[in-house]
This record gives C-alpha cells, sequence and structure tokens, in this order.
C-alpha cells in the first residue's frame, strides 16, 4: 500500500480506506493474486509459502528476512541455485512495499528471575551465540538482522549471498516516514497505536475475503472504512 500512495490515516487521524490510492492498491492486488497466484493464496501463511518457493512453485515472495536462509539452502530448496534478491517494489512514487518488523525479547516486570533471564539475553543477542549457531548450522544460518557486526563479517558474507541486500532492505525501511504523504503515525505496513491490534486484524480478514472472491474489493474497502472509523471514535 505504500507504494501506491496509500495511507491507514491522514494527518488528522481520519480512515483513509475510501481513497483511491486504497482501491488501486487492493484490486491490483487481487487482481495480481487471481491471474498469477497460487490456489488459495488467501490462507497462505510464511510455512505455506516457503514450501511452494521451496518446490519451484512461487515465482516471487517478500516476507522476513529469515526466508533467505531456507530458501537458498539446497538441502531443502529446489531453487537455492536460482534464488536472487531484490529491495521490495516501488511503484515510481518513491516508497517501497516492503516492511520493518522485529521479534523482541521481554523480560515481565513481575519475574523473580530478572538477572537469570537478562543473562539469556544478553547471551542470545551476543556474537558468541552467532558463532555458536554457525558452529552447528552454518553462517548462512545464523539469525539475521539481530546484529550489525554480522553483515561486516567475511565468513558470513561469504556463506550468504542474500547478507548485503537483507542489510540493504532493512535500512531502506524508514518506520517515521513510511508514506509518500504525511501521517501521524510510526510504523511501515502498521501503525503503532494500541487500537492497530484488532484494527489490523480486522482489516486483514476483510481484505482475505476479497481476494478468496467473498465480498468485492469496494466491500471490503467501504467495510475497512466503516472498522477503522468506528476504532478512531471510540479510542477517541
Amino acid at each position: 500500500s505504500n507504494s501506491f500512495g496509500a495511507r491507514w490515516f491522514d494527518e488528522n487521524w481520519k480512515p483513509q480506506f475510501d481513497q483511491p490510492e486504497w482501491k488501486n492498491t487492493l484490486q491490483f492486488y487481487v487482481d495480481l493474486m487471481k491471474a498469477n497466484g497460487p490456489e488459495g493464496a488467501s490462507s497462505n501463511g510464511f510455512n505455506e509459502n516457503l514450501a511452494l518457493f521451496q518446490q519451484g512453485k512461487c515465482g516471487m515472495w517478500i516476507d522476513a528476512t529469515v526466508a533467505a536462509s531456507f530458501v537458498s539452502d539446497p538441502k531443502n530448496s529446489t531453487v537455492a541455485d536460482k534464488v536472487g534478491y531484490a529491495l521490495a517494489p516501488d511503484n515510481g512514487l518513491g516508497k517501497r512495499g516492503n516492511w520493518l518488523w522485529a521479534w523482541s525479547l521481554a523480560i515481565p516486570a513481575g519475574t523473580q528471575k530478572a538477572d537469570a533471564a537478562q543473562k539469556f539475553v544478553s547471551w542470545a543477542t551476543s556474537k558468541a551465540y552467532a558463532e555458536l549457531v554457525a558452529s552447528k548450522e552454518g553462517w548462512a544460518n545464523v539469525p539475521p538482522g539481530t546484529r550489525t557486526s554480522l553483515y561486516n563479517n567475511p565468513e558470513y558474507q561469504k556463506a550468504a549471498p542474500f547478507a548485503k541486500m537483507t542489510l540493504d532492505s532493512i535500512n531502506a525501511a524508514d518506520p517515521t516516514h513510511p508514506t509518500v504523504k504525511p501521517v501521524p503515525y510510526v510504523g511501515v505496513q502498521f501503525v503503532a497505536i494500541p487500537e492497530f491490534q484488532g484494527l489490523g486484524t480486522t482489516v486483514g480478514q476483510l481484505f482475505s475475503a476479497a481476494l478468496a472472491g467473498q465480498t468485492s474489493v469496494d466491500d471490503a474497502l467501504k467495510q475497512a472504512q466503516d472498522a477503522a472509523t468506528a476504532t478512531m471514535t471510540e479510542g477517541g
């Protein structure tokens, strides 16, 4: 949606699903997937898409950085020697269809074992852990996006042909300026507000229904607009 100029909200927090940018975004996606996507695409998740790609049944896949090591592993991927890596598409408006997300290790405030948890977090994100994984699984399988130093490691660069593109993709995503037009929120493919967890799920389900042919693009967008308006009104 970012590459098509769409926004979740304008600068006054007014939902924008009734704007032409969203119509262009969703219509393009639905048409593209119906013409060229796999069957049942609306219900496919990471594992389903990974299997399709590894079997040579998926030509383009945009997902988590960790996927690169899976699709390039000759033990599991039939297309390991045919995979290329690129930045997420740009529709010509200056913003790419990428996203930026992170899995974080949190320590509950009420825990009685904060010291032990802190030691684990420190170890699990350390250079020593990366070296341990490399010794057991190979450098290409070291968790990506965790340490800047990993991308300066010659052994990792040699083993992971996707290393530079992964780092470039991370650096290309700008959560503070995610859209073509100004927005009041932070987030590349999400909105960093408490209400987004529920709203994001609702909108995702509506768009999946449009992809599955259970509703039209126009109806999905209207319902998304109504849901977003109700959510923001309730949230004040």
